[in-house]
């Protein structure tokens, strides 16, 4: 099941493209991350795609496949682009990644189960 959850607070479970086109334009200092994530019952690990408003306006855009060592991040001035990221990642596409360049900030996390912006 795909969850999305933003710093204000609200919770919405299996979230529509529109909710989350609204979640993502609703960012704004005091509600300045977003994260989707896949909740799977009896599958261990983490699978999520998160990102950040930051203090400059631009978009810190994270994601884990299962474990750790596999989280990456990248940044953007796009929200479009970011929005087109995460519908992609919701629905499961493979072409989400390619319009950025990532960097693996896997080894930043020891624990790492539970998301966390970078």
């Amino acid at each position: 099941m795909l969850i999305a959850t933003n710093e204000a607070g609200r919770v919405v479970k299996k979230p529509s493209k529109p909710v989350i086109g609204t979640m993502l334009a609703n960012l704004h200092r005091s509600n300045a991350h977003l994260v989707l994530e896949r909740v799977e019952e009896g599958v261990e690990g983490s699978w999520y795609v998160q990102v950040l408003l930051r203090d400059d306006n631009t978009y810190q855009l994270e994601y884990r496949d299962g474990v750790a060592a596999e989280h990456y991040q990248t940044r953007t001035i796009s929200q479009e682009k970011v929005l087109t990221a995460m519908l992609g990642w919701a629905a499961g596409r493979g072409d989400w990644r390619d319009p950025f360049m990532w960097n693996n900030i896997g080894s930043q996390f020891e624990t790492g189960e539970a998301p966390q912006l970078g």
